[in-house]
């Protein structure tokens, strides 16, 4: 269905809430405004983008070991106060985030992380492949743009959907995180370890150990 997007800006300044995060949650809501705002906080969405500017030193160093240690991981999780990075909700992300990049191997926290002359090469990428498709050139950059979302979701931890629940995002579980303990959290940096890595060309399968960490 439509939105409107003074309903969409409505909504936002109820919530504090993304533009995105706000329109997504209308079209679930049907339009509703009320039950929009229900979906936002179970999604901790409501406070997540009010709390994000504050700032967030303390936390954590996580790890995870896979059996076998032939992979591991060492993730920084901040939270505004030492009191909230020893409570259990926060404790049990880190271990899921550290678990998460074993598996998922992402390559940048965030979107934001992608070096510009990453993004362009990928652009190129894909505007070579739109052409040798056929596709017209008037529609060529749209095309590019489109498939960087892509690449976000397979390269940047944040826009990676989460290993143990692909409904939703690693940002989506850190934010459900963020409603319950009402404290700003960010993933500052992680190292990825492989036995072996580096001995050869990095491999770009990001996919590669999701079903060895998970077990499946």
């Amino acid at each position: 269905m439509e939105i409107k997007a003074n309903t969409v800006k409505e909504l936002r300044e109820k919530t504090g809430a993304g533009m995105m995060d706000c329109k997504n949650a209308l079209v679930e809501a049907k339009g509703d405004m009320e039950q929009a705002i229900v979906n936002l906080r179970k999604k901790g969405l409501a406070s997540a983008q009010k709390k994000a500017t504050r700032i967030a030193a303390e936390g954590m160093v996580g790890h995870y070991i896979h059996p076998g240690a032939k992979i591991g991981v060492l993730v920084e999780v901040n939270s505004e106060t030492d009191f909230a990075a020893h409570s259990e909700d926060f404790q049990t992300l880190v271990k899921d985030i550290a678990m998460h990049i074993a598996a998922a191997n992402p390559l940048y926290v965030r979107r934001e992380d992608v070096p510009a002359e990453v993004l362009e090469k990928e652009k190129e990428i894909y505007k070579d492949q739109a052409r040798n498709s056929g596709k017209p050139e008037k529609i060529i950059d749209k095309i590019a743009e489109g498939k960087l979302e892509s690449y976000y979701e397979m390269a940047c931890l944040y826009d990676q959907k989460f290993v143990k629940d692909d409904k939703i995002t690693v940002k989506d579980l850190i934010n459900s995180v963020v409603g319950k303990i009402g404290e700003n959290i960010q993933v500052r940096r992680f190292a990825r370890f492989k036995t072996g890595e580096g001995l050869e060309k990095r491999s770009t399968d990001f996919g590669g150990d999701v079903a060895a960490v998970l077990g499946e």
